[in-house]
């Protein structure tokens, strides 16, 4: 077997065995949001922060079902002055705690990824957002981390591979955004 088969037929190991009622229960909790027209923050470090901002983009935009409300998701990676200002002026570890002051509402929702889950500012804004009444939901790698202990939701992406758990992050975004617009869609007009 090459290195290629290799990682794919662990990739097939690892989306097998990702927890259904997890992310069962994410979505649930999304959903809640929506209906309840809170604001969901999604944040993450390098390829997290992609993700973060792809997850945003498919809240917003692929989940859009027509004469229903939309999601009102913001990715606190997007804002580059803001992060570099805080980075720069304050410290990195505050990047996303820095907006969440600004923006934050007690019954919010954020989701913070990592794979590790022990990135200093996605741990500082998860215990920020869960002092001040959001719920957290953590995606994070194996074994979890400080997310995966602090989230009050967690989907932990079953691979030591960072670039497994990367895959696997957003194999959740796209379940996610099929699951919730199929849901939406069956939702009664407000």
């Amino acid at each position: 077997m090459d290195d290629l088969d290799l990682y794919l037929n662990e990739l097939e190991g690892v989306i097998h065995n990702l927890s259904r009622a997890d992310l069962g229960a994410v979505a649930e909790a999304l959903v809640a949001a929506w209906r309840g027209r809170r604001q969901v923050f999604i944040l993450g470090n390098g390829g997290s922060a992609a993700t973060a901002s792809h997850m945003m983009n498919d809240l917003n935009k692929y989940c859009s079902v027509p004469g229903k409300p939309r999601f009102r998701a913001i990715a606190l990676t997007d804002n580059m002055p803001l992060l570099t200002a805080v980075g720069n002026d304050h410290d990195y570890s505050e990047v996303f705690v820095e907006p969440l002051k600004s923006l934050l509402q007690a019954g919010d929702t954020v989701i913070a990824i990592s794979a590790s889950g022990n990135s200093p500012n996605v741990v500082k804004a998860v215990q920020y957002a869960q002092a001040n009444g959001a719920q957290v939901i953590g995606f994070t790698g194996q074994p979890g981390g400080q997310l995966a202990r602090l989230a009050d939701l967690r989907v932990v992406i079953p691979s030591s591979r960072i670039g497994q758990q990367e895959d696997g992050h957003l194999i959740l975004n796209h379940a996610l955004a099929f699951a919730l617009r199929a849901r939406l869609e069956r939702e009664p007009a407000p």
